[in-house]
């Protein structure tokens, strides 16, 4: 659909303020916590003893926007933001034609940068279904493409045994039963509709039971938009009992077994020490849109592998997304995007593996600590405002530090500097760091003690002779 048509149309539909969407999406991501508290303890979550430990282990994954908004390249909310009416927006179907849409293809991505699970969004706020749906004619099925997307992915996914979740929009602007009234990402009522809640939630749960019923094997529900703010237990009580592996996120009818906090909308979340319950954090490579944008602009590597390292060193799980063009590719900028987080991940790995977090342990601003046994992993998250970083109050020298990056050796040393003269403590200090080589990322030094790491911080007289700074 060419730019001057939906500026045209744009006059036909009811205007609805985007400052007041940022509001109301800023308010949601505020919500996402809401029942998945921060903590300052730093202890390791409980696991759910049962086949949803799957999402424990896997950690990272590969979230996914694609659907009819991919054609115009736009934004994922196309309909809605530009002020498209349904009557138009629902033209793209005849459009729909992915040819060299691959699902080995974006799982080999997936794999190359370090992702361990996917998750799809099987039915966007558009309400068109990537899926073989008897709900709704407006599916995949009855396009060019006659293909189910949903049935290729899992298949793909089953035989490489990738964990395949499934995200669903509550909010629906195609569905006629949907009661559609001007709310937060809500059309404004439209002419031919018939809202009732009821009917809607029939439909609902029988899209769930094809998603959870047709498709082998489910490891998640990724629910969003519930605009009405609907409370009802039995749809995930149906999903459990058909999907027994799947976890559930916190957006859809109930609490759900996970929290959301969304791009870099919660500060709470982003500054908690820890979480008292199992966080999922989301973001996308591109700084406008989910869906795939033709002129997107891209978050630089820094800031992406920031995000990531700060919700991973904390306990929590992180959704990387990307939004496969039209024709089912995903954008060249954003798998390299991907491949370059994911070179990043592999080197520092093991700082997030079978780990506890304890950012108390040691005085530094922007650094976040995991620890395993005889071992700490210092994330210099925040980046470092010069190439030496003091550790207090460590003032044990490591027997080993290697910064996990490049596999080398780093120079530490355990001295008494200037600016410590008040107290006469020496601490622990990591030199020559190669801070300017390596801005555009996170340094991770893994420190490894010949002592338990209660005894890395020893008493010192200030009345001896202390070593000075060198």
């Amino acid at each position: 659909m060419k730019r001057r048509t939906l500026l045209k149309s744009a006059a036909t539909i009811a205007a609805t303020s985007l400052l007041a969407y940022e509001a109301k999406a800023n308010h949601f991501a505020e919500e996402s916590l809401s029942s998945f508290g921060q903590n300052n303890t730093g202890n390791s979550i409980l696991h759910f003893g049962d086949g949803r430990d799957w999402f424990f282990k896997a950690r990272y994954g590969m979230f996914v926007h694609w659907g009819l908004y991919s054609i115009p390249g736009w934004h994922e909310q196309h309909q809605w933001r530009a002020r498209v009416p349904r009557a138009e927006y629902v033209k793209l179907a005849d459009q729909w034609n992915p040819k060299k849409f691959n699902p080995e293809e974006w799982l080999d991505l997936m794999e190359e940068s370090g992702m361990k699970y996917i998750t799809l969004t099987t039915k966007h706020h558009d309400g068109f279904c990537l899926w073989d749906t008897k709900q709704t004619t407006f599916n995949t099925m009855n396009t060019l493409f006659k293909k189910d997307i949903v049935g290729m992915l899992s298949d793909a996914c089953h035989k490489r045994k990738i964990p395949l979740c499934l995200y669903y929009s509550i909010a629906d602007w195609n569905q006629p039963n949907y009661p559609n009234l001007g709310r937060h990402h809500e059309l404004p009522p439209q002419p031919n509709d018939t809202p009732d809640w009821a009917k809607y939630m029939y439909f609902l749960k029988e899209q769930v039971r094809e998603l959870c019923t047709n498709y082998g094997e489910i490891h998640g529900f990724w629910w969003d938009m519930n605009v009405p703010v609907y409370k009802d237990p039995s749809v995930n009580a149906l999903i459990r009992k058909l999907q027994p592996k799947a976890v559930i996120n916190n957006r859809g009818f109930d609490d759900g077994d996970f929290g959301t906090p969304e791009r870099d909308y919660d500060s709470g979340a982003a500054e908690a020490k820890g979480f008292d319950k199992l966080v999922e954090a989301c973001q996308s490579v591109g700084m406008e849109s989910w869906g795939f944008k033709k002129d997107e602009d891209y978050y630089t590597d820094r800031h992406l592998i920031c995000s990531i390292d700060s919700y991973l060193a904390r306990n929590a799980n992180y959704l990387l997304n990307v939004g496969p063009t039209g024709e089912g590719i995903i954008p060249t900028e954003a798998a390299k995007i991907l491949q370059r987080i994911g070179k990043w991940k592999t080197s520092v790995d093991e700082s997030f593996q079978k780990v506890q977090t304890d950012s108390d342990i040691v005085n530094a601003p922007g650094v976040l600590i995991t620890k395993r046994e005889s071992t700490l992993y210092i994330h210099m998250n925040k980046l470092p405002v010069g190439n030496g970083l003091k550790l207090k109050p460590i003032n044990v020298l490591p027997s080993k530090a290697t910064l996990l990056n490049t596999g080398k050796a780093i120079d530490c040393i355990v001295n008494l500097c200037p600016s410590d003269h008040a107290s006469q403590q020496p601490y622990l200090r990591l030199r020559n760091l190669p801070a300017n080589e390596m801005a555009n990322t996170v340094l991770v030094a893994k420190l490894e003690f010949d002592r338990p790491l209660e005894q890395i911080i020893q008493a010192k007289n200030p009345d001896t002779n202390i070593e000075l700074t060198k």
